[in-house]
């Protein structure tokens, strides 16, 4: 089942794919549960079969079978030609794999044990981790946190269609659950033609503000699209972020351009790959741009500073179907008393306010505010707040 368009940018693939289960199929699965071989997903897995389930990975209609996965792991294509940059696998163990049949159908567990979903297999494939990681994620060392994840599931990929039984309202933030069908009705409802969204983990801060708001100059409304789903741990925690965007919304932003809504996917810190991979996701919820800054989807020193522009320029255009929109490193310029890149201020590095999450964090836990030329005074409230509570 896919979802009609009717107007906007089309889905990668042309058409936004729809996995949940109708309340027939829902009956049947529920019917056959004590039936069905288990296989329990961990968070990631779970947040891969929500967002195959909306269509938020169109064309994807399942976990990769071999072919798709070799694509995408030698060269960033499915095995149709379309571009796709990061794997979307489901892993388990020999011993799990072992008795599950190619054909059957397997009942999808979250961890706590909850019936979620239902997996077609279709095929089984072993797969080389350390190959996985270097090519994804441009090293093998375990420290990176995509690497880690890769080396500590299981060695067999269980392949096929999946039905999700239930969309459920998010836990924490249901009203900014706006799945892709619902994004698009939503920029189709505000007449915006074009739209422009902007990934990010962290509490948007002025740098951000103003790349978005250049964006904001040549399109008709921005999607700010925060993610919810794994992050490491000492990422900014979810529902902090979320009141720092809604503070912002509320006091620093045309309200009529801005819609918020969370993207339930899963971080891989892969860096450039994962660039192309979060364009692709926010084509399928209508977005026409995105914005690519400093280091997107890093971690440590494993990427370029603008790698992840760079590897737009490796594919064709009209495959990737959404425009990147590159952005240089924003700071307050000390010179100009304005938010400003090196394109357009006149300052020397040390007339530049520019902190990092790190040093940000760092501060909080100090009792500091970061500075008004770093963060609105607001934002950095809400944040030293929730800082607090938490030591």
């Amino acid at each position: 089942m896919s979802y009609q368009r009717t107007d906007g940018i089309a889905p990668h693939g042309g058409e936004l794919i729809n996995r949940i289960a109708t309340p027939e199929q829902k009956a049947d699965f529920l019917s056959k549960a004590d039936l069905l071989p288990r296989v329990t997903l961990d968070q990631r897995a779970v947040s891969d079969l929500e967002m195959i389930a909306i269509g938020g990975f169109s064309p994807l209609t399942g976990f990769m079978g071999k072919a798709d996965y070799d694509g995408v792991v030698v060269d960033m294509h499915l095995a149709s030609g379309l571009p796709w940059s990061v794997p979307i696998t489901l892993s388990v163990s020999a011993a799990v794999a072992a008795p599950l049949e190619e054909g059957s159908y397997i009942r999808l567990d979250d961890e706590t044990g909850r019936y979620i979903g239902v997996l077609q297999l279709t095929e089984k494939f072993t797969y080389d981790k350390k190959k996985e990681a270097i090519n994804v994620y441009r090293t093998e060392e375990e420290k990176h946190p995509g690497v880690a994840v890769v080396y500590a599931q299981g060695e067999i990929n269980l392949a096929g269609p999946i039905w999700l039984l239930d969309r459920d309202p998010h836990p924490l933030f249901p009203t900014y659950q706006l799945d892709p069908a619902i994004s698009r009705a939503a920029f189709q409802e505000k007449g915006w033609k074009t739209v422009v969204g902007f990934q990010t983990r962290n509490p948007v801060h002025r740098a951000h503000e103003y790349i978005q708001k250049c964006a904001m100059e040549i399109v008709d409304g921005l999607f700010l699209h925060p993610l919810v789903g794994a992050t490491k741990s000492d990422d900014i925690p979810a529902d902090v972020r979320m009141r720092c965007y809604e503070i912002l919304i509320d006091n620093y932003y045309p309200k009529d351009r801005v819609i918020l809504g969370i993207n339930p996917s899963a971080m891989r810190y892969a860096g450039p790959r994962e660039a192309i991979f979060h364009a692709l996701i926010r084509k399928n919820y209508g977005c026409t741009h995105f914005i690519v800054g400093r280091d997107h989807a890093g971690v440590g020193d494993y990427y370029g500073t603008f790698d992840a522009q760079h590897i737009f320029d490796e594919f064709d255009p009209a495959a990737i179907g959404i425009t990147p929109l590159k952005f240089e490193h924003a700071f307050y310029c000390q010179v100009t008393n304005t938010m400003a890149t090196i394109k357009t201020s006149p300052s020397t590095p040390e007339q530049r306010v520019h902190l990092s999450g790190t040093k940000v964090r760092e501060m909080l836990r100090r009792g500091e505010l970061p500075p008004p030329e770093f963060s609105r005074p607001l934002v950095a409230a809400e944040l030293a707040k929730a800082m607090k509570a938490s030591q």
